[in-house]
């Protein structure tokens, strides 16, 4: 009956927060919540294959330091204007990851971190689209994602 049983206590009560606590809101709240239980079961994600648990760690302290230093660089092109040879731009940028939940991680991590958004994923040509608000080196931008991101998540799932 309820494929998530935990996932559905935890949406009654994140609706039971944003919208009170009455007898009607409960019921349409477990009604919500189930639904969303048997819809996530239909989707059947897979279970994520974590080889190095403790680089995860790791992982969030760089993403964490790398979107507060993005959110100073783009307060500073909204404050300042763009510096002469700056320009926004798409990026294509090529993965060798191949792991679904890794991918998912790299594509939160690069939409989070102001400056860029993650557009497109070409599962054949293995490649990402991203728009970066201020590009200046497509070289370095396309390392920076490599070594940074991309080789710490190849680490971390098999």
């Amino acid at each position: 009956m309820l494929p998530y049983p935990i996932l559905t206590v935890f949406l009654i009560l994140m609706w039971l927060l944003l919208n009170g606590f009455t007898l009607g809101h409960f019921v349409l709240g477990t009604l919500v919540a189930v639904f969303a239980s048997w819809g996530m079961a239909s989707l059947r994600p897979d279970k994520p294959k974590i080889r190095n648990w403790h680089l995860l760690f790791k992982l969030f302290g760089v993403a964490f330091y790398d979107i507060i230093r993005s959110n100073l660089a783009v307060a500073s092109v909204i404050l300042r204007g763009r510096p002469k040879g700056h320009t926004s731009s798409f990026l294509l940028l090529p993965l060798e990851i191949e792991d679904r939940t890794a991918l998912a991680l790299l594509a939160v991590i690069l939409t989070s971190t102001p400056g860029s958004a993650w557009l497109e994923y070409d599962s054949h040509d293995r490649t990402v689209l991203l728009h970066v608000l201020d590009l200046v080196d497509e070289e370095q931008w396309i390392d920076t994602i490599k070594n940074r991101y991309e080789k710490l998540l190849m680490e971390i799932f098999a």
